[in-house]
């Protein structure tokens, strides 16, 4: 890529502003420019990883325009780079809260001063960023088109999700038996779990709206004997659970419709739902009438498992609708439309909707492990990435699982899964000994009668 480097003396601008800003940080990390200057960010920080400074063009627009957005489309576009390491690995090393309290440490009028020669020029975008953010934009402002928002994201390219998701291509939180377990052997044991916590039987009627790639559908049917019926509105997902259920031979127990799952006929009734992390499609305003619609659609006590990502509640209510930085980017350029509620509010949603909930379990630390692997599976196969979807495509979904890895791990985001059922007077059925009940897989074997229990 071609660049306007800058001139030496925008050089020694970007050196002096750089070392005054170093004045008031101690990070384990260095800065690389463009002549090859080496400038470390704290006392003994190392320069084995490195973020390279491409061009004045980077520190003009991080000057102009400082966001987590301008970082992305710079790393987007390799005018800001990362040098020995891939980006969940480089991060850790970057204490962001010392980034955002600068303002309140640097003088800003000795700084405007140094940074003079760099501000005189307007800083440029890309034409990948202008590219993108008009195929952002296309997403309606105003109403729903969650099937163009769907497309958005799901229907990048199935091989492109096939470079760093597990071999059944489960897109959400994996359960890690112990955090040195591979990923495939955690999506597993998650798919295992959710069936164990729906207390699927054979015979069972299952609906997993959202079903994505077919995970879940194939893998109920397969081992505890259900009737699985998904709903997905990406193109590129249907056709992909379409060919897994005819080769596995299971089109007797399992379909698949490419159709809004709100739009299920009356006589539709299930025994069980999993809503597998698809409810940060569905907008918080319409929770509540969301989840009236799926029990509309169960039987009495018919159990619901919900997992999902959630924010941090606020101390005060009206804070929390005020999108963060990491959400605006996300928005802009992974899922438009996308939005996050906090867990309070999906139980007392779930309440006013007629469910009583029976169990809320914290697995932040799973999708923590599991985008740490998204991650590293993904840096190792980028040049595939790029052959696919284009480099730039490509580096900004690895700062969004870098950042999705650290904001699990450090905790900034949460995940939780959800047991209830359909509300109705009397017992609930869910049963009393979880550790019993979750102690071991009650599973059949695939070519067994489907009355014919095992512990696996």
């Amino acid at each position: 890529m071609s660049r306007e480097l800058g001139t030496e003396r925008e050089l020694q601008a970007t050196k002096a502003v750089i070392g005054e800003l170093a004045r008031h940080l101690d990070v384990n990390i260095c800065l690389e420019l463009w002549d090859g200057t080496i400038i470390p960010l704290g006392t003994g920080a190392k320069d084995d990883i490195r973020f390279v400074i491409a061009s004045a063009n980077v520190l003009r627009r991080l000057l102009r325009a400082p966001s987590l957005i301008s970082v992305a489309e710079l790393y987007a576009t390799g005018d800001l780079d990362i040098v020995g390491a891939n980006p969940v690995d480089a991060m850790r090393r970057v204490d962001h809260l010392q980034f955002l309290s600068l303002p309140k440490k640097i003088n800003k009028v000795r700084m405007l001063k140094m940074a003079l020669p760099i501000l005189l020029k307007s800083y440029s975008v890309s034409s990948f960023v202008k590219r993108f953010t008009k195929t952002a934009a296309a997403t309606p402002s105003s109403g729903r088109n969650d099937k163009e928002m769907i497309g958005f994201h799901y229907d990048l390219s199935n091989a492109f999700y096939e470079l760093f998701l597990d071999k059944e291509m489960v897109y959400s939180s994996a359960y890690f038996p112990t955090p040195d377990s591979s990923l495939d052997e955690a999506q597993l044991n998650k798919l295992d779990l959710i069936c164990r916590k729906l207390r699927l039987a054979p015979g069972d009627k299952l609906f997993d709206p959202g079903c994505g790639w077919g995970g879940l559908l194939c893998y109920a049917a397969q081992h505890y004997g259900v009737e699985a019926y998904g709903t997905t509105l990406s193109e590129e997902q249907f056709a992909h659970v379409k060919t897994k259920v005819a080769n596995m031979g299971l089109g007797d127990r399992v379909k698949v419709e490419l159709r809004d799952c709100r739009s299920l006929s009356d006589d539709q009734v299930f025994d069980k739902i999993a809503q597998v992390e698809m409810i940060e499609h569905v907008g918080i305003a319409n929770h509540q009438d969301f989840y009236k619609y799926l029990r509309k659609h169960m039987r009495p006590r018919g159990v619901y498992f919900g997992q999902a990502s959630f924010r941090r509640n606020t101390a005060r209510p009206e804070d929390f609708p005020r999108l963060t930085p990491y959400m605006q980017f996300i928005i802009k350029y992974i899922f438009p439309g996308g939005e996050l509620d906090h867990i309070g509010m999906t139980t007392g949603a779930l309440e006013q909707a007629g469910f009583e909930v029976h169990e809320v379990e914290a697995v932040r630390e799973h999708f923590g492990y599991t985008t740490e692997h998204w991650v590293r599976r993904l840096y190792d196969r980028r040049e595939e990435g790029a052959a696919l979807v284009g480099m730039p495509q490509t580096r900004i979904w690895l700062l969004y699982l870098s950042l999705c890895a650290l904001s699990f791990h450090r905790g900034a985001l949460n995940a939780f899964q959800v047991v209830a059922t359909s509300r109705r007077s009397g017992a609930s059925g869910i049963g009393f000994d979880r550790t019993t009940e979750y102690g071991g897989a009650r599973r059949i074997d695939s070519g067994a009668p489907a009355n014919v229990l095992k512990t696996a």
